[in-house]
C-alpha cells in the first residue's frame, strides 16, 4: 500500500538540505508511509491551475523533515496499524502547514526557507499569499473526501485556531507588555495545534477509544509546545547554514519570543530602552548586540529550562498509553537534542 506511486512530478526533485542521520533513524518504522505521503503531496500538484503548476510544485516538493507526517505515521502505528487513509489525513495536515509557511514568509520578509528562496521571494508577496489561500482550500476539499464530515471539521477548527493564533502574534508585535501566558497560548495556537491534529487523526482512523485520543492529543500540544521554544531559540542563537532558512526574522519583524520575554522581566531600565529602540528600529547589525544581551542574562539557558518543562509534558501524557509509547517517545529525545546544539554555539 506504501509503496511509492509512480507521478511525473517526481523527476523534480527539490534542492534542500538532506534531514539528519538521526532523524532519518527515528522516522525509519514509518518509512514507507513517509515516501507514500511525500509522493501522494507531489501528485497534488497536478490539481492547481495550469497557472500555479510552477509554484504549486515548488512548495510541494521541498521536503523537510516531514514531522507532522512522522507523528500522523507513529499515532497510527501506536493505535492498531497504518492504512490508506492515514496517507491522505498526512497529506491534509501538510498542505495547511505549508500554507502557514507561505504566509509566515510573507509576513517576515523571509529569503530562505528550507535551504531554498520562499514562494515570496521568487514569485512576489502578492502570489504568495494567494497561493497560500490555495493550499488551504485544497486542504479542505481534499478533507471533504472521508465519508465522514469529522475530518473536515477537525482540520477546519484547526486552521481557524492556527490562523487565529498568527493573527494574535501579530497584534502583539512590539507589545513589551505581553504576558508569558498570552505568549505560550499563541504558541499552542499556532504550532502544537497542527502537532495535536496529526496524533489525533493518527489515532482517530483507527478507531482508537478517547482516553488514547486524549493522550496523544496532550502530547501532541506538548510537543509542539517545546518544538516552537526551540524553534524561537534558534532564531536567536542558530545559523542559517544549520538552519536552512532565514534567522533573526521574529527580531526584525518585532515578534517577542520568550528568550526576549523573559530578558525583559529582568532586565534594568536602560537594557529595556536599549532592547526596545533596537527592536523598534531594526537594522542588520542588531542582532548581534541582541544576542548578546539576551546572552548577558542567560536567556537561552532559561528559555531551555521551559522548553524541557514542555518535553517533560510529552512523555507524563505518553505515559498514559496502553502500548505504543516506545515508537514515540524518542521524538521527545530527538528535540532535547537538537535544542542541545543550540547552547554549543558561540
Amino acid at each position: 500500500m506504501f509503496a511509492a506511486e509512480t507521478s511525473p512530478v517526481t523527476a523534480f526533485a527539490p534542492d534542500v538540505s538532506e534531514p539528519s542521520p538521526v532523524w532519518k533513524q527515528l522516522a525509519e518504522p514509518v518509512e514507507p508511509f513517509l515516501d507514500a505521503v511525500a509522493e501522494r503531496l507531489a501528485r497534488q500538484v497536478m490539481e492547481f491551475d495550469p497557472a500555479l503548476t510552477a509554484s504549486a510544485r515548488y512548495a510541494l516538493t521541498g521536503q523537510g523533515k516531514q514531522l507532522r507526517p512522522t507523528l500522523v505515521g507513529l499515532c497510527a502505528e501506536a493505535t492498531g496499524g497504518l492504512k490508506d487513509d492515514h496517507i491522505t489525513a498526512a497529506v491534509i495536515i501538510e498542505l495547511v502547514h505549508l500554507a502557514t509557511l507561505v504566509h509566515d514568509d510573507v509576513m517576515d520578509e523571509a529569503q530562505l526557507r528550507r535551504g531554498r528562496l520562499t514562494v515570496a521571494a521568487r514569485w512576489g508577496n502578492e502570489h504568495a499569499v494567494l497561493f497560500g489561500d490555495c493550499l488551504f482550500a485544497h486542504a479542505l476539499k481534499l478533507a471533504s473526501g472521508f465519508p465522514t464530515t469529522e475530518i473536515c471539521r477537525a482540520v477546519s477548527m484547526a486552521t481557524k485556531v492556527v490562523c487565529t493564533g498568527e493573527v494574535l502574534q501579530n497584534q502583539h508585535r512590539l507589545n513589551f507588555q505581553l504576558s508569558l501566558a498570552d505568549y505560550f497560548r499563541i504558541l499552542e495556537m499556532k504550532t502544537a495545534e497542527l502537532f495535536a491534529l496529526s496524533c489525533d487523526l493518527g489515532a482517530y482512523l483507527n478507531a482508537a477509544p478517547p482516553e488514547q485520543r486524549q493522550a496523544l492529543r496532550e502530547f501532541g500540544m506538548a510537543l509542539g509546545t517545546a518544538y516552537q521554544i526551540y524553534d524561537d531559540c534558534l532564531d536567536v542563537f542558530g545559523s542559517e547554514t544549520s538552519a536552512g532558512k532565514s534567522l533573526g526574522t521574529d527580531l526584525a519583524q518585532g515578534k517577542l519570543t520568550l528568550p526576549v520575554l523573559l530578558v525583559w522581566e529582568r532586565a534594568s531600565a536602560g537594557e529595556r530602552t536599549s532592547l526596545e529602540q533596537q527592536l523598534r528600529a531594526w537594522e542588520p547589525g542588531s542582532c548581534a548586540s541582541v544576542a548578546a544581551l539576551l546572552r548577558r542574562h542567560a536567556a537561552l539557558e532559561r528559555a531551555l529550562a521551559v522548553f524541557n518543562d514542555y518535553v517533560q509534558r510529552a512523555r507524563i501524557a505518553l505515559g498514559k498509553l496502553p502500548g505504543g509509547r516506545q515508537r514515540l517517545a524518542p521524538l521527545t529525545d530527538f528535540l532535547v537534542q537538537q535544542a542541545a546544539v543550540l547552547g554549543d554555539r558561540p
